[in-house]
């Protein structure tokens, strides 16, 4: 009888023949001997299973293997490297089961510091594991793995519909195809929605107040509220910094204590709006309307508006007592009948200011601008030591 091992490898040896005699356990002892192996069944031609040595007919090719199932030579197709043992740029990829025939050099010359390259610039310097039909096995999924492949062909990101960017991009992370890796990200950039800019809504903005609890800080930073009506609202301690409340209804609206560093408001309405202990540091209300506006806390807590642009607001009849107005431009601005009294006012530009009735007692106006200001019937007389220009 001819031994033939039936592995992967068993291609690249000649038949044994031995002389069957014995147990079956023998014939397996033999059988290792001859061919190398630790072989634990045995095979007919046609794929049998042998379990009793009775069963060997003279001349039969019994096929011999370590415990994998039977491969027929005749119709088993494998690379040609393997049936001839010389070396061929072609191989196969099994990766998670679905299988890739590619070559060598798709795999290293395109990316040649990537996992892949390494795993086949030198023919098994890695170990790699093969099935049963000699395809090498990665542990990775398939449908992410295809654009890889082709992109190492030939150098084009095309991935099919219905496949997610991430997992592609994922991949191409694992196995460093680090070209690939920048073409992913600005194509998962581009397939992102765009962001919505549009301003936010009067009952938007009433949903979301109405879902927050009242003890949690709410942050607004930099949200776009432009024109929207937010009169007669509860805005207390809200965080605006940055926000933009151009045009906006304010009229009415309690912003006690509420942060408007840096904010838009140009041109809103906050007539009679709340304003005890507000920051508007180096806001912007340029043309703004806040007439009969209270900024004056009794608690003693100032509103500070030093640094803003104020010019061309109208501010009659506001009380802002102690505020802080230092180096804001107040230039055009209307502030007739308006409490001042202690308010700092160093530096401020009022320049063309209407302070007529203005209540300016113990105010700070050293090195202020008031070229061109009215300060017809003050209800507090200007006096030289507080040094204004």
């Amino acid at each position: 009888q001819k031994l033939c091992k039936c592995s992967v490898s068993s291609y690249l040896s000649l038949p044994q023949v031995v002389a069957v005699y014995g147990t079956l356990s023998d014939l397996l002892s033999v059988a290792s001997n001859k061919l190398g192996i630790k072989a634990t069944s045995v095979y007919n031609g046609k794929g049998g299973l042998i379990d009793d040595i009775a069963l060997i007919r003279d001349d039969d090719v019994l096929f011999v293997c370590e415990g994998e199932p039977f491969i027929d030579p005749q119709t088993d197709v494998r690379p040609h490297e393997e049936l001839t043992g010389s070396h061929t740029d072609w191989l196969t990829l099994n990766v998670g089961g679905r299988y890739f025939t590619t070559t060598r050099s798709t795999l290293v010359n395109k990316e040649p510091d990537s996992m892949l390259a390494h795993m086949f610039k030198d023919k098994d310097a890695w170990g790699n594991k093969q099935d049963h039909r000699g395809a090498f096995l990665i542990d990775r999924s398939p449908e992410y793995f295809e654009p890889i492949l082709n992109y190492l062909r030939h150098g084009q990101l095309i991935v099919n519909d219905g496949i997610n960017l991430l997992g592609v991009l994922e991949e191409a992370r694992f196995f460093g195809i680090d070209s690939l890796i920048e073409h992913l990200e600005i194509a998962i950039k581009n397939s992102q929605p765009a962001e919505d800019h549009s301003p936010i809504s009067r009952k938007e903005f009433v949903r979301f107040l109405l879902a927050t609890p009242t003890k949690s800080e709410l942050r607004c930073q930099g949200l776009n509220f432009s024109g929207a009506d937010l009169s007669r609202l509860d805005l207390r301690y809200i965080n605006f910094k940055m926000a933009n409340l151009s045009r906006c209804n304010l009229a009415h609206a309690n912003l006690c204590c509420a942060n408007l560093e840096r904010a838009d408001l140009s041109g809103s309405v906050l007539d009679c709006a709340n304003l005890q202990g507000v920051k508007m540091l180096c806001s912007n209300a340029e043309g703004a309307s806040l007439k009969g506006c209270n900024f004056e806390d009794p608690s003693g807590l100032k509103a500070n508006l030093e640094g803003a642009n104020l010019k061309g607001v109208d501010m009659e009849g506001s009380q802002m007592t102690g505020i802080n107005l230092r180096v804001a431009t107040l230039k055009n601005a209307k502030l007739k009948n308006c409490n001042l009294r202690g308010a700092t006012l160093a530096g401020t530009d009022l320049e063309n200011c209407d302070l007529s009735g203005c209540d300016l007692q113990e105010a700070n106006l050293r090195g202020s601008n008031v070229k061109g200001a009215i300060f017809e019937e003050m209800l507090t007389p200007l006096h030289m030591s507080q040094s204004v220009r």
